[in-house]
C-alpha cells in the first residue's frame, strides 16, 4: 500500500473512532431500525474518505498572483526571495549544503552552487515533502569538474524538510536549498519551470 493510502486509511480509522464516540454520546444508539443504523454507517464512511482523501492533496496549493519572474537566493543571508519584476514577493528563511561555504564544484562536496541557473524539472513526490530542481550543473561546472578528474554531482533541488530525521537545525542538506513544508508549498505553487534562479554566496 502507498504511503499517501496508509495516511488515508489511519486518517479514516481516526475519524471513525471519533465518530463513534459522537454516536454514543449524542444517544444514536438507541436506533433499533437496520437500515437507519446502516444509513448513519454509511455517512460516516463517506465522511471519513473525504476527510483522507483532502488529507493527502492538501499540499497542492493553487497561486492566482502575479508571475514569479526570478528567484534569489543569498547564501550568507540564508535568505530566499522570489520577484515579479523588481518587487519581493516573498522572503524565507533556508537551510543550505552542510558545507555551506564556498560554491558545488564536485560531487558529495556537500555545497551549495553558486551562480545563475534555471529551475528545469518539479517532483510531487519528493520525500521531502515537495521539491523544484535547479539546472546545475551547467556546462561550465561540467567543464571545471572534468579538468579535475572529479564529477561535478547534481540533484540540486529546492524541498521542504519532512523526511529529514537529522538534529541539525542549521544547514544540513547535500547541496540542496531547503525550506518549511509549508514554505515549499507555496514556492511549488509559485515558482513555475524555466523561472531563472541566481544563487549569490
Amino acid at each position: 500500500m502507498s504511503s499517501w493510502l496508509r495516511g488515508s486509511a489511519s486518517s479514516g480509522v481516526a475519524f471513525l473512532r471519533l465518530a463513534a464516540g459522537f454516536v454514543r454520546a449524542s444517544g444514536l444508539w438507541i436506533l433499533q431500525n437496520k437500515n437507519e443504523i446502516q444509513a448513519v454507517i454509511r455517512v460516516f464512511l463517506a465522511l471519513a474518505v473525504a476527510f483522507g482523501l483532502s488529507a493527502c492533496a492538501s499540499k497542492f496549493r493553487t497561486y492566482k498572483g502575479p508571475a514569479v519572474t526570478f528567484v534569489q537566493v543569498d547564501k550568507s543571508a540564508r535568505k530566499m526571495r522570489l520577484f515579479h519584476e523588481n518587487a519581493v514577493l516573498k522572503e524565507y528563511p533556508i537551510s543550505l549544503g552542510f558545507a555551506a561555504t564556498g560554491p558545488k564544484q564536485f560531487e558529495n562536496d556537500g555545497k551549495t552552487p553558486e551562480g545563475l541557473y534555471f529551475i528545469n524539472r518539479r517532483n510531487p513526490d519528493s520525500r521531502y515533502h515537495l521539491s523544484i530542481g535547479v539546472s546545475y550543473p551547467n556546462a561550465l561546472d561540467m567543464a571545471f569538474a572534468e579538468s579535475q578528474g572529479r564529477k561535478p554531482g547534481g540533484d540540486i533541488f529546492i524541498h521542504g524538510r519532512t523526511d529529514y530525521r537529522g538534529g541539525n537545525r542549521g544547514d544540513w542538506t547535500w547541496g540542496c536549498i531547503a525550506v518549511k513544508d509549508r514554505q515549499m508549498e507555496d514556492v511549488y505553487a509559485m515558482v513555475r519551470d524555466g523561472t531563472p534562479i541566481r544563487i549569490n554566496p
